[in-house]
């Protein structure tokens, strides 16, 4: 891929990543504190990421990790999920890593295999970073290693799929957010729930599979992702679920679930009035997809998490 070409495809996704201001939001008020930056190093890289905790930490807590999009950042995606309006009332820790570029902070992306850009590209091991970051979590917070809980939009959302998958540290559950699976992922190492979020008004990463539009096909290394519910399958099949899922429908959500064993669970949200957004949240620059209201994303991830924990 040409340089221009690369700096064409980062532009679009800024248009599609970032929100009207890049802020962050604590304890119900906008802030943004140096001190809840964090860094690690890895392979010799030094990585960063944002953490909002709780005041007066006093038992071991859930922590939520939050993905950007690709030409997202970690303070983008707090301010589109609104996970750290959660994290005094829910009692719980709200990650945002930071991805790789080449432009400092900005127009990052993760290594999702097929996807996305920079990360793609330059192999990066994001693998290594998440459990590098959670070790150091650990080491500074009282964390429940048992209530790791992942999430991300679009190429996060890809990246929450590699990472549940073979990450030293086993999350609990995953809410991938507009993403997708590419039909070659190795089998899990071992079973996580999942609840995904689609919306079939979703042209970047569309429903029935396939390349999408300009970004996508930019982005991406050639290879089409399957249709939303191989999401599903995928995460079904290593927990020992149904094979075929059950589907209700509304006027806006069509939901799939799939019969699993006690302390599973797959499910999946096809939001029929979203794009290319995290239903609930925030909106973008002009341009970019609206986020639909049928469903608060951010709200039902959170609860479908709360009955989750690793080693069931």
């Amino acid at each position: 891929m040409t340089i221009a070409t690369r700096l064409a495809w980062a532009c679009a996704l800024a248009l599609l990543a970032l929100p009207d201001s890049i802020h962050a939001q604590r304890r119900g008020r906008e802030r943004n504190r140096d001190d809840d930056q964090r860094s690690v190093t890895v392979g010799g890289t030094t990585r960063t990421f944002i953490v909002r905790a709780p005041r007066n930490i006093n038992s071991p807590l859930p922590v939520v990790i939050v993905f950007h999009g690709g030409g997202g950042n970690g303070s983008n995606a707090e301010t589109m999920s609104g996970f750290t309006r959660l994290v005094e009332r829910e009692r719980l820790i709200a990650v945002y890593p930071n991805g790789s570029g080449r432009m400092g902070e900005r127009l990052l992306t993760w290594n999702a295999r097929h996807c996305c850009g920079y990360a793609m590209d330059q192999r990066v091991d994001d693998v290594a970073f998440v459990d590098a970051m959670i070790d150091a979590l650990v080491r500074e917070f009282a964390i429940d290693t048992t209530r790791i809980y992942l999430t991300g939009m679009s190429n996060g959302g890809m990246v929450t799929h590699t990472l549940a998958a073979t990450m030293r540290h086993r999350p609990a559950a995953i809410a991938p957010v507009v993403g997708a699976v590419f039909g070659d992922e190795p089998p899990p190492a071992s079973p996580v729930s999942a609840i995904i979020f689609n919306g079939l008004l979703d042209t970047s990463v569309p429903p029935n599979g396939g390349l999408g539009n300009g970004v996508g096909q930019r982005a991406w290394d050639g290879t089409p992702p399957k249709p939303n519910e191989a999401q599903g399958d995928y995460w079904a099949r290593a927990a020992r679920c149904a094979t075929t899922p059950t589907r209700t429908e509304d006027a806006r959500i069509i939901h799939w679930t799939w019969a699993c064993p006690a302390g599973r669970a797959v499910e999946l949200y096809q939001v029929k009035d979203n794009g290319h957004a995290w239903p609930g949240g925030r909106a973008g620059r002009r341009g970019a997809n609206a986020p639909s209201d049928a469903i608060d994303a951010t709200d039902a991830m959170w609860a479908f998490f709360k009955t989750q924990t690793a080693g069931r």
